[in-house]
């Protein structure tokens, strides 16, 4: 029997996308996966098309309550929790000087602060199993690129947030680990982006706002994430030569703009 066997692994944002490739991944590795998302129907959806031990839950990640009611109702029908992963959240598209505050609270409210609140109501049963807190972030929340609206203000947070999470639930245990990702490809996306790229480079409407990075694959990325589970790493970066930009970045930041300025489409 492999690590993950029988492990109960919340998977937040699980109905579509990424989520719903981490849950074929983790339920074909013999985990008890629980997917969790706002809509009912789709979550039924993605739960039949996956191999494997999975159930469903409702949640709205923006209201506490329904965080709470979430973790409470998993440990009273499963007894405990071994992996929590922060994946619900959005992309988004705009100029910033021209995103509203009103935008920029929203997305913060869901890819920040449902993180946060999802972590809250977890960190206790997780203690209880010495298990994992994953947060996916993407590369935005190391170095902010252009056209991408509200999305890397409402990304940055989690890298602070999981490194300071990291050092005070070490001594309790918890594993967190920040997964920081270029664009993922998937098979569901809709027109959203070209609607919120009006008016804006056409390269804005493409995966990742434009940037020259190779889509990654869903499957290959989620076994990475189990993988850096299993050796509880702190950051997963990838693709890889991002590690190499953003300290760039960090050392100059205007060689780091030119940097991200070339490999970002103008078309």
């Amino acid at each position: 029997m492999g690590y993950w066997h029988k492990k109960v692994v919340v998977i937040t944002g699980g109905s579509s996308g990424f989520g719903r490739s981490l849950a074929g991944r983790f339920a074909g590795s013999g985990a008890r996966v629980i997917i969790a998302a706002r809509n009912q129907e789709k979550l039924e959806a993605a739960a039949q098309s996956i191999a494997g031990e999975v159930t469903t839950r409702t949640v709205d990640i923006t209201c506490d309550e329904s965080v709470q009611e979430l973790v409470d109702g998993i440990l009273k029908d499963e007894g405990r929790i071994d992996a929590w992963i922060n994946n619900a959240g959005r992309s988004n598209r705009g100029q910033a000087a021209e995103t509203t505050s009103q935008e920029f609270s929203e997305l913060l409210d869901l890819n920040f602060l449902g993180t946060v609140r999802c972590s809250r109501a977890v960190i206790p049963a997780l203690a209880r199993t010495r298990g994992h807190l994953v947060n996916i972030g993407s590369i935005a929340s190391l170095i902010a690129g252009p056209h991408l609206g509200a999305y890397p203000a409402s990304k940055f947070p989690l890298t602070a947030y999981s490194q300071q999470l990291r050092m005070e639930l070490a001594p309790r245990g918890v594993h967190v680990l920040l997964v920081c990702p270029g664009p993922i490809a998937r098979s569901d996306e809709d027109d959203r982006y070209q609607r919120q790229a009006e008016g804006l480079p056409a390269a804005a409407q493409l995966p990742g706002g434009g940037a020259r990075l190779k889509q990654l694959c869903p499957d290959l990325l989620a076994r990475k994430i189990m993988k850096a589970c299993q050796r509880r790493k702190a950051e997963l970066i990838t693709p890889w030569h991002t590690k190499v930009l953003v300290a760039i970045a960090h050392i100059s930041p205007r060689l780091g703009d030119r940097i991200l300025n070339f490999y970002t489409r103008r078309g």
